[in-house]
């Protein structure tokens, strides 16, 4: 009998240790720009406040908990553009009629204090600020280095993807080379008439280091993945990208 009792128990902890596991909630750790200066226009930029509030609400609303992390913490800036009415969706709209959402944006946390091992994958939203900052932050690519060496999930919109240009693996390659992915392309930053005042083609700085680049139409959802990489076109990508990313993690985590 005691033998039973014993072998019951033991079952019973084994259940409720998987059972912990599975409502576990997932973790994702969002990284913003804080540069907030258009080159040397004198004009502001930041990260472009859709491509944060889209993928934002699509993982809080199923409860997955997210954290936001900048270079320099503290308050993140918004691409005053991207508060433009044209550019307004259901998404910003109920980001700035949220006071929580808004002050997780005035707090974000050093990059330098975050740590890959704390979170189930990372997203990083765009706007061109990250072309300045993200693309040559040491802490930024460590961090995408440390995530990758974890076989976690990496993701991407837009202008995003300029904190991939400089990633280096141990063996010295860069981490994009033979990879296909995309971010937003050589027409759309035409068009946007800012070819001249970003440090560098993003499309072409990709492709420099290797990546197989791939677009799709102008101002439409494109995605590419491709192993734990993610990476999106642009802002009407950035629900697209939270979606496959979501399906990684549900992926990685059975």
């Amino acid at each position: 009998m005691k033998n039973i009792i014993t072998t019951v128990l033991f079952l019973i902890a084994i259940n409720a240790s998987l059972l912990q596991a599975q409502s576990k909630k997932l973790k994702v750790l969002f990284v913003l720009t804080s540069h907030n200066q258009l080159g040397n226009t004198g004009k502001p930029t930041g990260f472009w406040i859709e491509e944060f509030a889209t993928p934002y609400y699509y993982f809080t609303d199923k409860n997955i908990e997210v954290t936001v992390a900048s270079p320099k913490g503290g308050q993140a800036p918004i691409d005053p553009k991207s508060n433009e009415p044209n550019f307004q969706t259901q998404s910003t709209k109920r980001y700035f009629a949220d006071p929580t959402a808004q002050s997780l944006l005035k707090s974000t946390k050093k990059l330098s204090d975050v740590n890959a091992q704390n979170f189930d994958a990372v997203f990083y939203p765009g706007g061109h600020g990250p072309m300045w900052d993200l693309a040559n932050d040491k802490n930024s690519i460590e961090l995408i280095k440390s995530f990758y060496n974890q076989n976690k999930a990496i993701a991407f919109v837009c202008h995003g993807s300029a904190a991939l240009v400089n990633v280096k693996l141990k063996n010295g390659d860069y981490l994009i080379k033979d990879k296909k992915l995309t971010s937003f392309c050589n027409t759309e930053e035409e068009a946007v008439q800012l070819s001249s005042i970003v440090p560098f083609s993003l499309e072409n700085k990709l492709k420099e280091r290797g990546a197989i680049y791939q677009k799709g139409n102008d101002w439409t959802s494109f995605v590419v993945e491709e192993g734990l990489l993610i990476t999106g076109q642009n802002p009407q990508s950035s629900e697209e990208v939270a979606d496959k990313l979501l399906h990684k993690l549900s992926q990685t985590k059975k």
